[in-house]
């Protein structure tokens, strides 16, 4: 899908207002979570690229925490949407 941001998808299905924006920037692919109940999400938080968002999840499950950042991103999707542009 794409509207005035660029390329998204709706990560959760229980808030399909929540979009999942993705663009291609060099040799990645860069995200950016846009939620209209919380704009500042947006506003404060610039586009992430996939290698540092592993890095997080990575972070993440050294402290042993159940929650699991790589949820929200689908590299799978994201691809599929740029191709298709």
């Amino acid at each position: 899908m794409k509207d005035e941001r660029g390329h998204y998808y709706t990560p959760s299905l229980q808030h399909p207002e929540v979009r999942m924006y993705v663009r291609a920037n060099e040799n990645d692919i860069e995200f950016r979570l846009y939620n209209p109940k919380e704009p500042v999400i947006w506003e404060k938080h610039q586009w992430m690229p996939y290698a540092a968002i592993e890095k997080a999840a990575a972070m993440f499950r050294e402290r042993g925490t159940d929650r699991n950042p790589l949820a929200l991103y689908d590299m799978d999707i994201a691809k599929k949407l740029l191709e298709e542009g």
